[in-house]
């Protein structure tokens, strides 16, 4: 991830849309709620989990963890289509696959890794709800064929041997899962190749999370590049993005996946949260938990009424 971490501070560099504001950055790093510090301004630190994570499946075992945590994660994108979808009542996008995903597992266990590779996105809209002809839907399809064939082929159908493989170090796990094309997630800006694998990293922080596996680098995750936490830096006025960007953005016009300016979005929020988790002045605290800390900002109305920028692409 140190790969990331220098091209999205080489990307802020020279960023022409987006600027991170680092006079801002000591106070508002003072001011979060971070695990390690009691209290802050904003409230308590949250726990190790958060809204981010959909409850599991009910009686789990470390192999039915696995299966899950991985499976929803490899459809874990969308937010750009996200608004066109039926969502069940009070719940996001992101959510209302999560609990159909749940349910599918209470009542039927996981797929398995054969089975994954011949679902079909029908069968997926039959499951959440959707019209098959949804675009989503086919690439949810095409994402959960390949997570199939990736399990089926190099690790014998067990989806806990995927954790198990990368030698107890998440970031090992996220730069493997990064190779499938289920997780994958690079961009390329002015010369500099940007490994965001942001589902990747996702993933090895949700399998630690449920006790699948134990990583002790964890620290060297970065902040999961979406598109709400460079929202919540916007309005907190840690990101400055173009005027002209912030109306396209307000119009709800899409914004290009590997555009520069989404690049930069997305870049200049990685570099930010580094810069923050290096002013917290908290021990041990890490870009994840960051991210987590902003993601559930994100879920506060404030945040909510004012729209985000969307793009439709695979990454998030």
């Amino acid at each position: 991830m140190q790969a990331l971490r220098q091209a999205c501070a080489a990307v802020a560099a020279r960023a022409k849309y987006v600027a991170v504001a680092a006079d801002a950055i000591p106070q508002y790093a003072a001011a979060l709620p971070l695990p390690g510090r009691a209290e802050g301004p904003n409230g308590p630190a949250p726990g190790p989990g958060g809204p981010q994570d959909a409850p599991p499946p009910a009686g789990a075992d470390r192999e039915r963890l696995a299966a899950f945590w991985l499976t929803l994660d490899a459809v874990n994108f969308g937010s750009g289509w996200f608004p066109t979808l039926r969502k069940r009542p009070g719940l996001s996008g992101y959510n209302t696959v999560a609990a159909a995903l749940r349910d599918r597992f209470n009542a039927a266990g996981p797929w398995s890794a054969t089975e994954l590779t011949e679902i079909t996105a029908p069968e997926i809209a039959g499951l959440l709800g959707q019209d098959p002809g949804h675009e989503l839907m086919a690439l949810f399809a095409t994402s959960l064929n390949d997570l199939g064939r990736r399990v089926a082929g190099g690790h014998q159908g067990e989806f806990a041997a995927v954790a198990d493989a990368a030698g107890g170090s998440a970031v090992a796990l996220a730069t493997a899962l990064g190779a499938w094309d289920c997780f994958a997630d690079c961009s390329a800006y002015d010369g500099l190749e940007i490994p965001f694998l942001k589902r990747a990293q996702i993933a090895a922080a949700d399998l630690h999370r449920a006790g699948v596996t134990r990583f002790a680098d964890l620290g060297g995750l970065t902040m999961f590049a979406d598109n709400l936490v460079p929202h919540v830096l916007r309005l907190d006025g840690v990101l400055r993005f173009d005027a002209d960007l912030v109306a396209r953005i307000d119009r709800e016009e899409l914004i290009p996946h590997d555009s520069p300016e989404e690049i930069e979005i997305r870049a200049c929020a990685v570099h930010a949260v580094e810069l923050i988790s290096a002013a917290a002045g908290v021990e041990g605290v890490t870009a994840a938990e960051i991210d987590q800390v902003l993601w559930e900002r994100g879920q506060q109305s404030v945040y909510k009424a004012s729209p985000r920028h969307r793009s439709r692409c695979t990454a998030y």
